[in-house]
């Protein structure tokens, strides 16, 4: 039971059926045992309907379908929820990493405006994390190898180098255009873009 519970992943949709958050199957049971969400049985596009909890326990288990098994019998891991009460589209700023720094840089070397393929830059921090550099939006740019090396760990300046546009957090982002189906989960297609 707990590793079903623990490698399912349930979309969360508001109330308007917008994508806005994950759960863990254990949190949707929840969800949908209170009486904050109700799960979603998707048979197809316009075969979609919202279940309640005290209908959700007696569907059956379709070959297609993770299933917990409790003391009364198994019950189907929903892929997608809807909250009842809640219409907003929560915002958050994408995470730091390699991928969005490259994205937020536009796959651009930012001392030699060069366009890089994937494997031929790598995360540069404007000020060393050897100097007291932070891992910060503010001080991570995307860069060439071969210039990130070259610079080693010295300012921009003291490396002949200079920044072509100062580094800046990117703006929050509805949840929406956030969340991915990672996981390639069928029922998500219809609320995720891939």
């Amino acid at each position: 039971m707990s590793n079903v519970l623990n490698k399912a992943i349930v979309l969360v949709l508001n109330r308007n059926w917008q994508a806005i958050n994950v759960r863990t199957p254990a949190e949707a049971f929840c969800q949908m045992a209170t009486g904050v969400a109700t799960a979603l049985e998707v048979e197809g596009e316009n075969q979609i309907r919202p279940v309640t909890w005290a209908e959700w326990i007696a569907l059956p288990i379709r070959p297609q379908d993770e299933a917990v098994h409790t003391v009364r019998g198994a019950i189907r891991v929903p892929t997608v929820i809807v909250l009842a009460n809640f219409a907003k589209v929560p915002k958050r700023r994408p995470k730091l990493n390699a991928r969005t720094i490259r994205e937020r840089d536009g796959n651009r070397c930012q001392y030699t405006g060069a366009v890089l393929k994937p494997d031929e830059g790598s995360i540069d921090h404007v000020l060393p994390r050897s100097r007291g550099g932070k891992n910060a939006w503010e001080n991570c740019v995307w860069a060439s190898k071969t210039v990130n090396s070259k610079k080693g760990s010295r300012l921009p300046h003291e490396a002949g180098l200079k920044l072509l546009t100062a580094p800046r957090a990117p703006k929050e982002l509805p949840m929406t255009a956030l969340i991915r189906n990672t996981n390639g989960v069928t029922d998500w297609k219809w609320f995720v873009n891939e």
